[in-house]
């Protein structure tokens, strides 16, 4: 049994040039019916998970009668996510999450700076990103994520440290503070790529700023990119990281169960005719090997603040490489784990990779 439902909505008002999810823009003539091939998926799923996360795209674009019609298919779970862009939070919408189950809410807000949104082709203003954080306050979501994005063409440091005041002002339950990574060959690449190149100079110094601010301001860093006060850590990306097994639904999405991945095509046209006729979506299918699977799991569950417990793990890794970063401080290995020091976690990529067979 999985233990873990990730839900695809793909539609958005505009497709930000960084952005490499599977999304499309507009659409609105078939939303309704992508929303009963998602109710359709689900029962046919028969899943009992102990988290769903509802991600995108924009689930908050729909309409609030299809978003509450998705929401009342969904199993119970002790954690559903739902990501939403704040300048589609209304009270009605609020009202539909709370009134729908869920408990956790992932703001995608990635700056207070309005000069940045506009690089980054955002829509919502700061004083929306305002307004629906005291909204969904306001009806009682458990658990509110803030996503923040650094190293955004034109950005300094005083708008970085602008951008960490505000979040802490408005105190989330947790914060993912991504780097911009912009794809080779987009368009925004093609516009700002000589100022990419000179905010991946800054990059490190940056990560070090919101590491030590949001430490600061009582979160705990307890994976790469992600800080959460106690006891609000988002459950469903720990499966990722954890290596536990998980369903996708809908069109792009993603499972892993076992040593088979299925990848459901992204076209859009595909997957409904497909649902409609009473078949599974269009899907690429890739076997794993053990080791494989096991390397995933060493390069996800090193991100944590945790030790990994190597267990079968252990052939995997390079004793020698081991044993230089642990010299150079970056990771310690006892009692059958291996941890990353703070040092180390600030390369966490690199260190990664170096200790890898």
């Amino acid at each position: 049994m999985t233990r873990h439902l990730y839900v695809h909505v793909p539609f958005c008002a505009h497709r930000c040039g960084y952005c490499d999810f599977v999304t499309v823009t507009g659409h609105e003539d078939v939303r309704a019916r992508y929303v009963d091939a998602l109710v359709a998926e689900v029962q046919r799923a028969e899943a009992a998970p102990e988290t769903i996360f509802v991600g995108g795209g924009t689930p908050s674009i729909l309409a609030d009668r299809d978003l509450a019609r998705l929401l009342a298919a969904l199993p119970a779970a002790a954690e559903v996510t739902v990501e939403c862009n704040p300048e589609t939070v209304t009270p009605a919408k609020a009202r539909v999450l709370v009134e729908g189950g869920v408990t956790r809410v992932s703001l995608g807000a990635q700056s207070f700076r309005p000069h940045l949104l506009d690089v980054l082709e955002r829509r919502a203003r700061p004083e929306q990103i305002r307004s629906a954080v005291r909204i969904l306050r306001e009806v009682g979501i458990e658990s509110l994520n803030l996503d923040l994005i650094f190293g955004v063409p034109g950005q300094s440091g005083a708008d970085l440290r602008a951008d960490l005041a505000a979040v802490a002002a408005l105190a989330p339950d947790h914060v993912s503070a991504y780097e911009l990574e912009a794809k080779p060959g987009t368009r925004f690449t093609h516009r700002h790529g000589r100022e990419l190149g000179r905010q991946a100079e800054a990059m490190e110094a940056y990560y070090e700023e919101v590491v030590a601010t949001l430490r600061g301001a009582g979160y705990r860093w307890y994976e790469t990119a992600n800080f959460c006060r106690p006891g609000h850590e988002c459950r469903h990306n720990l499966g990722y990281w954890l290596g536990h097994d998980y369903l996708g639904i809908g069109v792009g999405a993603v499972s892993t169960v076992g040593l088979e991945r299925r990848r459901n095509r992204p076209g859009l046209r595909g997957y409904l005719e497909a649902v409609e006729a009473g078949m599974r979506p269009p899907v690429d299918v890739e076997l794993l090997t053990p080791d494989e699977r096991g390397t995933e799991r060493l390069m996800l569950g090193l991100r944590l603040d945790v030790p990994l417990e190597l267990n079968g793990l252990a052939v995997l890794v390079d004793d020698e490489a081991c044993e230089r970063m642990a010299a150079a401080g970056m990771l310690v290995r006892e009692d059958g784990s291996l941890a990353l020091t703070e040092r180390g976690r600030f390369l966490a990529n690199d260190v990664v990779a170096s200790v890898l067979r």
